[in-house]
């Protein structure tokens, strides 16, 4: 039998926030200058070389622990860094080597962070999962899954009590969108409209499973619709695309609207992290997403076919950056470890 709304229930529906729908739609992909292009190449191959090698560097005993590599989705961070302000800040999990990169942090202090020397950035006691960098606005490196949600909401919740009009930028996968921290935190941003942009790098597998046989709801840009957070879907794999989409939200936070989910389709070549062997898709799968999707090889034939540059010219940019991978690598090997000392500083008291 059909009830009749009470008066005041119509007042308490009529109350309730618009909807997210009025959220940025994404417009086409940014069309870069000749510079840009060249900046995202480096900045991409930079993330590529490094992450090649610390795999490398693995299968030779020389790093340790866990290891997750980025080597696929090189142009989520890359985009989002070039929308960004200096004093906006970042963050992410455990996949973290390209974001610290991407930020400008030492090559050399990431990778001896990796070897365990007390050059690192978090003097060889935190490893792959745990760097990070005042100077860089970088506030990492988390190991726990969804852990960056809350940390990064409440970054956000300092910008907004100083009255600063920066914006985090908060990165997490497709399998910590499923934890119950993250809900929490988008119901707090969304009540206070906190600065922060939730990015949620969908790999479409989180640690080994399929996101259609893990989540209920695989549109994870609508993750935020119950807490009145827009969302937006985009191509995780064209920088263009990422970084057309970051500057719109940043801007719909800096305009004080709130927090905004910016879902970034993109896909990893290397399996979860270094001890698994991916047998939970086909090799014709990953092969596709290379031949088809690569965000550098995008960038690579935009450059030639705009006659931008020459087949010569991207391969002495590609030796220039493999000279400062391998220059890191000799580094972290040979760079002295920390002082035993070192187990009893910095452990809270």
């Amino acid at each position: 039998m059909a009830v009749a709304k009470t008066k005041e229930a119509e007042t308490v529906a009529d109350q309730r926030p618009a909807s997210a729908a009025l959220a940025p739609r994404p417009g086409p992909p940014a069309q870069f200058s000749r510079e840009e292009e060249f900046q995202a190449l480096r900045q991409m191959l930079t993330i590529r070389r490094f992450e090649e090698k610390a795999g490398q560097m693995y299968g030779m005993g020389l790093i340790g622990g866990f290891c997750h590599l980025y080597i696929g989705q090189e142009a989520v961070v890359v985009g989002m860094k070039m929308a960004k302000r200096d004093d906006d800040q970042m963050i992410t999990g455990y996949r973290d080597h390209g974001h610290m990169l991407a930020c400008g942090m030492d090559p050399k202090g990431v990778m001896a962070e990796l070897t365990g020397r007390r050059s690192g950035y978090s003097k060889g006691k935190g490893g792959s999962m745990h760097m990070f960098s005042r100077e860089k606005n970088f506030y990492g490196g988390h190991g726990i899954v969804g852990a960056p949600v809350p940390i990064g909401t409440g970054l956000a919740f300092a910008n907004k009590y100083r009255g600063t009009d920066a914006v985090c930028l908060t990165f997490f996968g497709d399998g910590a969108a499923n934890q119950g921290q993250v809900y929490e935190s988008f119901n707090m941003a969304g009540l206070w409209k906190l600065p922060v942009v939730y990015i949620i790098e969908n790999n479409r597998y989180a640690m080994g499973t399929s996101v259609s046989r893990s989540s209920a709801q695989t549109d994870f840009s609508k993750r935020g619709l119950s807490f009145n957070i827009p969302g937006t879907e985009v191509d995780g794999m064209d920088v263009r695309a990422v970084k057309a989409a970051g500057e719109e939200a940043i801007a719909w936070c800096r305009a004080g609207k709130g927090p905004i989910i910016v879902e970034m389709m993109t896909y990893r070549y290397r399996g979860h992290s270094m001890s698994d062997p991916a047998k939970y898709r086909t090799k014709e799968e990953v092969d596709k997403f290379r031949t088809e999707h690569d965000p550098i090889e995008q960038v690579r034939a935009r450059l030639l076919a705009k006659k931008w540059a020459t087949e010569d010219d991207l391969k002495k940019i590609d030796a220039s950056v493999r000279a400062v991978i391998n220059e890191a690598a000799e580094f972290a090997t040979h760079d002295t470890e920390p002082d035993p000392v070192e187990l009893y500083t910095d452990v809270y008291q």
